[in-house]
């Protein structure tokens, strides 16, 4: 709050505000002294005066980033794997640095010694509930401090894949997977080329969400927090049926009863077996989606399984086989 008081002949201002040290001004005007104050009050509100060092030196960015991760992240679908991005990032000796001596030079030189062993696309990912982290300490814990991030470059290439089961691959892993002892990993794989869905969806997927008369299965939590009911193809539900999912299972109980983490190893572990090299799991929902347009399904119906709601970004999961190119190209008598 600003205080206004007459010394002499000038008009003497001081604005103090909680966690930022006082400001003060003198002015020949009344006039000129209540805009000041007015404009210094702004500048307050929007945290854009220097922070209080003396406050700001009590806390560690590591204090920071605990907070965070017990008020903040538990409560988040992803927070198994965010706690493991932030555990990761605590060990690292610029959570040691005081609030008041971090800057973004802090973090230019974290992101110079990082790029060496990742991508900067991962780096940008893994930066991201930092980022977030420091924008709610500014917004809604009223801490006082500038974002370091912000001013932080970090240009990450467009990585998109356009990688697809090549001929033979997918005979490759069905043949590595019954050496494997998980008797899930080989439906998943099926489910996943079947449905297109994401991993985290199909290992939330429960009994209840399955119906077998409808012929579809429904999607409670989806990354962009839209439920949607998607039609089963024959191949899903001859999976469901091998795993007795429509006969005695309990409502509640998981289709595939599987962690994030034991089917990141088992797919590691499989894909070795096979020999495959440079295919991620989720590159198997590319796979379903561009089978979906060589079925000749239409943009939204393609959309309404998929979940996209950005049409942009449907069209860089769907990549056309060149092999399904070549033999319509061959049928066709010509494009003239």
């Amino acid at each position: 709050m600003a205080t206004i008081r007459k010394h002499r002949d000038k008009y003497q201002v001081q604005v103090r505000r909680r966690g930022f040290p006082p400001v003060s001004r003198s002015f020949h005007k009344l006039a000129d002294a209540k805009e000041w104050a007015r404009h210094m009050e702004t500048q307050a509100d929007r945290h854009e005066l220097a922070p209080n060092r003396k406050e700001l030196k009590r806390f560690t960015l590591g204090d920071l980033v605990r907070r965070y991760r017990s008020e903040v992240v538990v409560s988040k679908k992803g927070a198994e794997v965010e706690t493991i991005v932030l555990d990761a990032f605590l060990r690292h000796p610029i959570c040691r640095k005081s609030l008041a001596d971090l800057n973004t030079s802090d973090f230019a030189s974290y992101r110079d010694e990082r790029l060496k062993t990742i991508a900067a696309t991962s780096l940008k990912r893994q930066l991201a509930p930092v980022n977030n982290m420091f924008e709610l300490a500014r917004t809604e814990w009223k801490i006082p401090l500038k974002n370091p991030l912000v001013d932080l470059s970090l240009k990450a290439n467009d990585n998109r894949r356009e990688r697809r089961l090549r001929e033979g691959e997918l005979d490759r892993l069905v043949e590595a997977g019954k050496k494997t002892r998980n008797p899930f990993v080989l439906p998943v794989i099926r489910f996943a080329i079947e449905t297109g869905m994401r991993r985290g969806e199909i290992l939330n997927l429960r009994w209840r969400d399955i119906d077998e008369t409808r012929g579809t299965a429904t999607i409670l939590e989806t990354k962009n927090g839209s439920p949607r009911t998607i039609p089963l193809t024959s191949g899903a539900l001859d999976v469901l049926r091998t795993l007795g999912a429509l006969k005695g299972q309990e409502s509640c109980s998981r289709v595939f009863p599987l962690s994030a983490l034991a089917l990141r190893l088992c797919w590691d572990r499989l894909t070795g077996r096979a020999n495959i090299n440079d295919l991620n799991f989720h590159d198997l929902r590319h796979e379903a989606i561009s089978r979906l347009f060589e079925l000749g399904l239409t943009v939204p119906e393609v959309a309404s399984i998929s979940g996209h709601r950005d049409m942009r970004m449907l069209f860089r999961y769907a990549h056309a086989s060149h092999a399904s190119i070549r033999t319509k190209l061959a049928a066709a008598p010509g494009i003239g």
